[in-house]
C-alpha cells in the first residue's frame, strides 16, 4: 500500500462482535480509536500553519472543501519528534464537540490493525495517582499478548487544539 498517496479506506468488510478498533503505532506503542470515528486514512501531506496554535497543531489541510486541522499525536503526548516517513500518516477522524462535530486528523508513525474488542476484552485505565494525565485513555484491551491504548478522541482533540483550529475557520 503507497502511504503517500491518499488512502480512501472502506472498513466496511471488517466483521465480528463488539466494538471495533482502528490501531495504530505511535513511539512504538499501538493504540486504538472507534473506527465508527474514522472518516478517511491518507499519507502526510504539508499542512497551512496556523499562527499562535499550539506546536502540536502543525496546521490545516484542504480536503475536499473542508478545512481539517491536523495534530502530531507524537508531540500531543509530548513524545520525541520525528521526521515523517513513508508510514506516516494521517488518520482524518470526527471529533463530537460541545457546539458542533468537526473533522480533525492526527498525525501517527503508522496505521496497524481493525480489532474487534467486546466489553469482556477492555479495562478501565489503571489510576496512576495524577503521575500521568490519562484524561484521554478511554480503557486498555489486550489481544495477542500485546496491550492496546484505546484513545478517547473527543477528549484528546477537544481541549486547545479545537479551540485553535476555530480560529483558523
Amino acid at each position: 500500500m503507497n502511504m503517500g498517496q491518499a488512502l480512501e479506506s472502506d472498513f466496511s468488510g471488517v466483521s465480528g462482535e463488539g466494538d471495533q478498533y482502528l490501531t495504530f503505532i505511535l513511539a512504538g506503542e499501538e493504540y486504538g480509536i472507534d473506527i465508527l470515528r474514522v472518516q478517511e486514512i491518507r499519507g502526510w501531506t504539508k499542512t497551512t500553519p496556523i499562527p499562535n496554535a499550539p506546536h502540536y497543531l502543525k496546521g490545516v489541510i484542504n480536503l475536499r472543501g473542508t478545512i481539517v486541522p491536523i495534530v502530531d499525536l507524537r508531540e500531543r503526548f509530548g513524545l520525541e519528534r520525528l521526521d515523517y516517513g513513508p508510514t506516516t500518516v494521517v488518520i482524518v477522524v470526527r471529533v463530537q464537540g460541545e457546539s458542533r462535530d468537526r473533522d480533525m486528523g492526527i498525525v501517527v508513525d503508522a496505521v496497524s490493525e481493525v480489532y474487534n474488542f467486546n466489553a469482556k476484552d477492555r479495562q478501565a485505565p489503571p489510576d496512576l495517582g495524577g503521575a500521568i494525565d490519562d484524561q484521554f485513555v478511554q480503557g486498555l484491551a489486550t489481544v495477542e499478548e500485546k496491550m492496546i491504548i484505546l484513545l478517547d478522541i473527543d477528549r484528546l482533540l477537544n481541549t486547545g487544539a479545537l479551540a485553535a483550529a476555530e480560529q483558523a475557520d
